[in-house]
């Protein structure tokens, strides 16, 4: 377990806070959690049920804790210093590390943003037909006008009611038919094969579970939080609100993380005890696992299954783009943030622009939506280990965090995440060799 205790900093004598409701302090931690159950991601979870049953829930287990450590350290970040993670990186580290990682990092979430896009125009399409890339477009203009000129506050209600979308996949697995003794057999009990296909799946449901552009977005959704709240400050400028914030901080971590995992994990047991049960393995997207469910599981799982596509990419889409635009601004030392003003911040709402558009454009220029995801995987897996390192190293010196940098039970877990994550990497490239 992760140490319970507190930074040195927080006074003695300040009194934890009390009847603080639940949705008050759901946030940055909910949302962040939520997005990681993207369209692409739900295609990977489809694709471990499909390919190997029950087999590999352990994963989403397994990963839940570390998830936990990594995103509330982010977090931790951002509500200490009042700055995102790139800001803190620029501050602390050569500029060629900065540009090289947030070059990554745009890269990867503008080729997965494309790819959402292509799932969700798919999905609607297979419930209502009509054009596809005229969807794709209507999603991307959807999304950028949201973010652009809904007023912050206002926008992250709508993304907090948008991860109610995620249950149609809880519900989608209630309604069929599930031997649940035999699930909670393999959760405790996990079979371990060290054959390509078992462990590539494996490496794409960590890569999927811990991805750089969650470190950012939570981050930078602290920093958001401080410049909304009235009295909020930066922790290093005002360490008596640190007893709270770092508690809201936890609980909406680990609650965020928690339904992210769940929500995956309930995902694989539907497409094991459906397609896999029936001898469908060969999933490579979201919308190929709602069709095949279709003539199995029957039309209501087909449909509620698709409209979660839609439903959990229109609350990733705007996560993707908008952590792009995070990392390019205050890289360049622009205004960012999503309460901002257009007129304030032009260039980090320029560059979110540019972000939705190019990743549209990918579905219009044929781009196959599987070779689309593996590569972004594959750059999301080169970027997360050095990022890792060099987040954990921020959070854990006091030039950084001062008083708050990290105490032993989180810098624990926190390196365990990394070196997980590691592990990961170095078994994607060995997979892609084997193959």
């Amino acid at each position: 377990m992760i140490d319970d205790t507190m930074s040195d900093a927080a006074p003695s004598d300040e009194k934890p806070p009390t009847g603080v409701k639940l949705l008050q302090v759901l946030g940055p931690g909910l949302i962040t959690g939520a997005s990681d159950d993207d369209p692409s991601g739900i295609a990977t979870y489809s694709q471990a049920g499909a390919q190997f049953g029950f087999d590999l829930g352990w994963t989403l287990v397994l990963s839940w804790p570390l998830m936990c450590a990594i995103q509330e350290i982010s977090a931790r970040i951002g509500r200490v210093t009042g700055r995102g993670i790139a800001g803190n990186l620029k501050h602390h580290y050569p500029g060629i590390v900065v540009a090289s990682l947030v070059s990554l990092l745009v890269a990867a979430n503008v080729i997965n943003l494309g790819a959402d896009l292509g799932a969700m125009a798919a999905a609607l399409k297979l419930v209502i037909g009509g054009p596809q890339l005229l969807y794709v477009a209507l999603f991307g203009a959807v999304t950028l006008l949201l973010e652009v000129f809904v007023r912050y506050a206002r926008y992250v209600a709508v993304l907090k009611w948008l991860t109610l979308s995620l249950f149609a996949y809880v519900g989608v697995a209630l309604v069929v038919h599930v031997p649940w003794a035999t699930v909670g057999y393999h959760l405790i009990v996990p079979r371990i094969s060290l054959a390509p296909g078992y462990l590539t799946v494996v490496v794409a449901v960590l890569g999927t579970t811990i991805s750089p552009y969650l470190f950012f977005w939570q981050a930078e959704e602290e920093v958001e939080e401080v410049k909304e709240r009235p009295g909020a400050k930066p922790l290093e400028r005002a360490p008596e609100q640190a007893r709270g914030e770092l508690r809201r901080i936890r609980l909406d971590t680990y609650i965020g993380m928690f339904f992210s995992n769940a929500v995956a994990l309930f995902i694989v047991i539907t497409t094991a005890a459906t397609l896999h049960a029936h001898g469908v393995s060969d999933i490579q997207t979201s919308s190929q696992a709602a069709l095949a469910l279709k003539p199995i599981a029957g039309p209501f799982v087909f449909v509620v299954f698709a409209l979660g596509i839609v439903g959990t990419g229109l609350l990733a889409v705007p996560v993707l783009a908008g952590s792009a635009a995070y990392a390019v601004g205050e890289a360049f030392g622009w205004h960012v943030g999503l309460a901002r003003k257009l007129k304030r911040a032009r260039a980090f709402y320029g560059v979110l622009a540019v972000a939705i558009l190019v990743g549209a454009l990918l579905n219009f220029v044929h781009i196959d939506p599987i070779k689309a995801l593996f590569w972004s995987a594959v750059i999301n897996g080169v970027v997360a280990v050095p990022m890792m390192v060099l987040i954990m190293h921020l959070a854990s010196h006091k030039a950084a965090m001062g008083d708050f940098k990290l105490h032993a039970g989180l810098k624990i877990m926190g390196w365990i995440a990394t070196l997980a994550m590691t592990a990961a990497a170095v078994g994607m490239f060995a997979t892609m060799g084997a193959s």
